[in-house]
Order: structure tokens, then sequence, then C-alpha cells
């Protein structure tokens, strides 16, 4: 045997090897072929189709980033505003407030000042009233005093009626 007689292959079975292998082929190409590439062809439309979802999805998620700041500008905002309002409705009623004492202040102010005064009228009437009686009563014992003789209420009396027919 020669050692190069087991590297070259006999004609025989080249040939049955080239038969069998066409012969595959063929049943490879009739049978499983199509299926072969009509999965491929599915698998890569549903990697498209998972691309084209995730890039729609990637879109989306971009939009709704967009909108969760439009809506957050929105509502710093709109607290910003509620806040600013807020302290004018401070600032007003507090305002209020004062303008409202001060003049409830004054009110009472000028009802104590009328009142001391109505007191004061009422103290100077009563003391000008006090020192009638006590004049009267002084001048009337005086009087009886000065008049306990005859003589003297004759005189008193044409004195009065003088000072009257004078006036």
């Amino acid at each position: 045997m020669d050692p190069m007689s087991l590297v070259t292959p006999a004609i025989g079975l080249m040939f049955w090897t080239c038969i069998i292998f066409t012969l595959l082929i063929v049943l490879l190409r009739k049978f499983a072929w199509k299926p072969i590439l009509t999965a491929v062809d599915d698998r890569n439309e549903q990697i498209n189709s998972a691309l084209k979802a995730a890039d729609k999805a990637r879109l989306e998620i971009e939009n709704l980033n967009n909108d969760n700041e439009r809506i957050l500008l929105e509502a710093k905002s709109e607290r910003d505003q509620l806040l600013k309002e807020a302290r004018d409705i401070k600032d007003n009623i507090i305002n209020e407030a004062k303008e409202k004492a001060s003049n409830e202040a004054e009110n009472i102010l000028n009802a104590a000042k009328s009142q001391i005064e109505n007191e004061k009228m009422k103290a100077i009437t009563e003391l000008k009233n006090s020192v009638a009686v006590l004049s009267i009563d002084i001048a009337e014992k005086v009087l009886k005093n000065e008049l306990k003789e005859k003589s003297n209420q004759e005189d008193f009396i044409n004195s009065i009626l003088k000072n009257s027919e004078l006036n």
C-alpha cells in the first residue's frame, strides 16, 4: 500500500459523494431552504419592527420628557403666581386691618374726648348750680341777719325799688 493512495480518493468514492451532495442540495432546496429563508426573513422583519418600535418608544419618551419639563415649568410659574397673589391678599388684609384699627381708635378717641367734654360741662354746670345755691343760702343768711330790724327792711325794699325803676 502506497501512502499516497490513502490521500487520493478513488473515483468511485468521489462520484457517489458528488451525487449524494447534489441530492442533499436538491432535497434541502426543495424542503428546507424555503422554510429556513422564510424563518430568516421573518426574523429580519421582527428585528426591524423591534428597532422601529424602540425608535418610536424613544421618541415618545423624549416627547414625554419635554411635556414633563413644560408642565413642571407651568406648575412653577402657576405656583409663583399663586404665592404672589397670596402675598398681595395678605398685604391688603393687613393694610385694611391697620386702617380699620386706626379708624376705630380715632372714633374711640373722639368718643372719649366728647364724653370728657360732656362730663366737664356737666361738672361745670353742677358747680355753677352749687355756687348759685350756696350764694343764695349765704345771701339769705346775710339778709336775715341784716333785716332783723324793721327800718333795715324798709330801706332795703326802697333801694331795690329804686334799682328796678332805673333798669
